[in-house]
């Protein structure tokens, strides 16, 4: 089989791979390493395989790892500084955004993104990002709060009126 060498910065460190031309950004990542990086839907609807690709988010399943070449990718692993966590992973658990862990990863890096765009993101701009996302545990709600309170200035999530609408 043909390899192609392929040259990225993954979480700050340059990184020189040998892929197969039909590798998935997802499948390489986790071999080397990357596991926070998870595989869902495969059709790049469940936001699980979420990464940042130079800063925006990428569903890493869809994507031929040759694509990143040069790239900056960055994981959840790369989120924090390996001894203080992320303001946004503080507060999902301060939350309670986190159950069994699956989406949590690709729900973070989305938001990241979000927030470094529009740190002043309000809450529908922050559900719309989360609807790229499934959650079976925990829901929105919780998440959405945790983006929320990282916004510029901190928000909280509306009360819901009579009914269950807004």
């Amino acid at each position: 089989m043909k390899s192609l060498e392929l040259h990225l910065t993954v979480n700050g460190e340059e990184k020189c791979w040998a892929i197969a031309p039909g590798d998935l950004l997802l499948d390489v990542l986790r071999r080397e390493g990357y596991y926070g990086v998870k595989r869902g839907c495969e059709t790049g609807e469940c936001g699980a395989c979420t990464v940042l690709l130079n800063g925006k988010a990428v569903n890493s399943c869809m994507m031929f790892a040759g694509h990143a070449e040069g790239a900056q990718v960055m994981t959840i692993e790369g989120l924090g500084n390996g001894t203080k966590l992320h303001p946004l992973q503080e507060a999902f658990l301060d939350h309670g955004a986190v159950q069994c862990g699956f989406c949590t990863p690709g729900m973070i890096l989305g938001a990241k993104a979000l927030l470094d765009r529009h740190p002043d993101a309000g809450e529908n701009l922050v559900r719309e990002t989360m609807a790229g996302h499934l959650c079976r545990c925990t829901g929105y709600r919780k998440a959405v709060e945790a983006v929320l309170a990282v916004s510029t200035p901190p928000r909280k999530v509306r009360k819901q009126t009579a009914g269950g609408k807004r």
